[in-house]
C-alpha cells in the first residue's frame, strides 16, 4: 500500500517550506527556485515554460505521458495606489472575501527587491473612533495597508521604493500539530504540491519506473485561471491535484482525498474518475466523491486551452478555503497514495 511507503516526515518538511515562501499568482520566482532545487536533488529533470510554470519529467517505459499538476501560486494582492496619508490601496490577486484578510500581516515586495511589512485594515479600523467600524462594507475601496515604516504622505512611501503594481503577500502563519493537523493560509494548493513531492521522493528512493512517462506541472497562475492552459502534446491523461472543498452538501473531510466528479467546467472524464474510485477502494484510501460547482482547476484550464486530453481532479480536503485554511496530513498522504496507485497499477 502506497500510504505506508510515502515518507510523511519529508512531506511535512516540504509543506512547511512551501508555506513559508511567499508566492502570489504572478510572483512565484522565489518559490520556483526552491522547487527546482528540490527536484534536482531528487534526481529529476526540471525546465520552465515561458510563463514560469515548472515542468518535471519522470521517464517511463513509454514516451506516452500522464500529466499531473499542482499549483504553488496563491491568493495575494498588488498595490493599486498610494494615498496622501501614506497607506496603500489594494487590488486583489485571486478570488477571496476581503474580510478574510482584515487584520492580516503582509509583506510589500518592491520591484528592486526590498521587502516591507504591513497590516491590512479597513479605513475605519477602530470602534473607539468610528461609529461605522463594525458595519462598514469590506471592499477594495474601504481597505488599505498600514506600512510598518515612518510615513505620513505619498512621497514618504515613494521614497521607500514602493510603487503601484508592487506585489503584496499575506503571512501564511503555518502550524503543524503533533496530531497531524496543519493550519495555514495557502494550503490551496501547497498541500497538493507537497503530496507530489512525496510521490517524487518515493520514486527516487525506490528507483521506480512507471509504464508511462510522467510530466509534472507546478503551475504559477492557477488562482487567476490559466495555470495549465498549455501542456505538451504527448499527454493523453491529465490529473489536477488541488484542494477538496468542505462544507454544506459536501462529503469531504480534512482526512480524505477528494475525487471531484464535476466542477464549474463540467464533468471530468468518466473512465479516469471511475478508475480513481476503484483504486482508492482497493488501496483502502479514505476518499469521497464530490461536486464543486464554484470551482475550477488546472485540468479545467488545460481543457479550455484546447488540449485533446482526458482529465480528472483530486486533492486533500481543506477546510475554510481561501481564508485561514486547515487540513490533516492524512489527507495529504492519501492524495499522494492515490496518485501513486494510478501511475503504478
Amino acid at each position: 500500500m502506497y500510504k505506508t511507503k510515502l515518507n510523511q516526515k519529508y512531506v511535512e518538511e516540504t509543506l512547511m517550506k512551501l508555506l513559508s515562501t511567499p508566492s502570489p499568482s504572478g510572483f512565484c520566482h522565489d518559490i520556483m527556485r526552491e522547487v527546482e532545487k528540490e527536484v534536482l536533488k531528487l534526481g529529476f529533470s526540471f525546465e520552465k515554460t515561458n510563463k514560469g510554470n515548472g515542468l518535471i519529467t519522470i521517464q517511463g517505459a513509454s514516451e506516452q505521458a500522464i500529466g499531473l499538476s499542482a499549483h504553488v501560486d496563491t491568493l495575494g494582492a498588488m498595490v493599486r495606489s498610494i494615498t496622501g496619508k501614506g497607506t496603500l490601496k489594494l487590488t486583489l490577486v485571486g478570488g477571496y472575501m476581503l474580510n478574510a484578510i482584515e487584520g492580516e500581516y503582509c509583506k510589500i515586495h518592491t520591484r528592486d527587491g526590498r521587502i516591507y511589512e504591513g497590516t491590512i485594515l479597513t479605513i475605519h479600523p477602530s470602534v473607539h473612533v468610528y461609529k461605522d467600524a463594525r458595519d462598514m462594507k469590506r471592499d477594495e475601496q474601504n481597505m488599505e495597508v498600514r506600512i510598518d515604516e515612518i510615513v505620513h504622505s505619498k512621497s514618504d512611501v515613494e521614497e521607500l521604493g514602493i510603487s503601484v503594481g508592487d506585489f503584496i503577500s499575506f503571512d501564511a502563519r503555518p502550524k503543524l500539530f503533533e496530531n497531524g493537523f496543519v493550519k495555514s493560509r495557502h494550503l490551496d494548493d501547497k498541500a497538493s504540491v507537497a503530496a507530489l513531492f512525496g510521490l517524487m521522493e518515493l520514486i527516487s528512493r525506490e528507483n521506480l519506473k512507471p509504464s508511462k512517462t510522467i510530466k509534472i506541472f507546478i503551475t504559477t497562475y492557477e488562482e487567476v485561471g490559466h495555470g495549465a492552459a498549455y501542456i505538451p502534446e504527448n499527454i493523453d491523461e491529465f490529473i489536477a491535484i488541488d484542494m477538496g472543498a468542505i462544507g454544506d452538501d459536501l462529503s469531504c473531510s480534512e482526512l480524505d482525498v477528494s475525487i471531484c466528479a464535476k466542477d464549474s467546467s463540467g464533468p471530468y472524464d468518466y473512465d479516469m474518475t471511475s478508475r480513481l474510485i476503484e483504486l482508492a477502494k482497493e488501496e483502502e484510501i479514505d476518499f469521497v466523491v464530490d461536486i464543486y460547482p464554484q470551482y475550477g482547476s488546472d485540468a479545467s484550464a488545460a481543457l479550455r486551452g484546447g488540449n485533446d486530453i482526458r482529465a480528472a481532479l483530486i486533492g486533500p480536503g481543506v477546510h475554510a478555503s481561501h481564508t485561514m485554511e486547515r487540513t490533516h496530513m492524512k489527507a495529504v498522504i492519501n492524495t499522494g497514495a492515490l496518485i501513486a496507485s494510478y501511475i503504478f497499477k
